[in-house]
């Protein structure tokens, strides 16, 4: 699988993601999408706090969760 990863910029702000050629989908950055939308200074612990609510309300959306590695953005 050859993996085409790239930086995209929304209002200023980097976003990493990764083309997966096999299933011709992009993946993102999680992490930098919450930074963006909530304007949170510590957005791992934002997606943190959010999983933990999705795991005890059972929502099924947390057992399709698959966490992937980005290289850490340069800030």
């Amino acid at each position: 699988m050859k993996e085409n990863k790239q930086l995209i910029a929304f209002q200023d702000k980097k976003i990493r993601r990764v083309w997966d050629e096999k299933s011709e989908q992009w993946y993102f950055s999680i992490i930098d999408v919450i930074e963006i939308l909530t304007d949170s200074t510590i957005p791992k612990r934002y997606w943190s706090d959010l999983k933990n609510k999705l795991r005890s309300e059972g929502s099924q959306v947390y057992e399709k969760i698959v966490q992937l590695k980005f290289r850490a953005l340069e800030r």
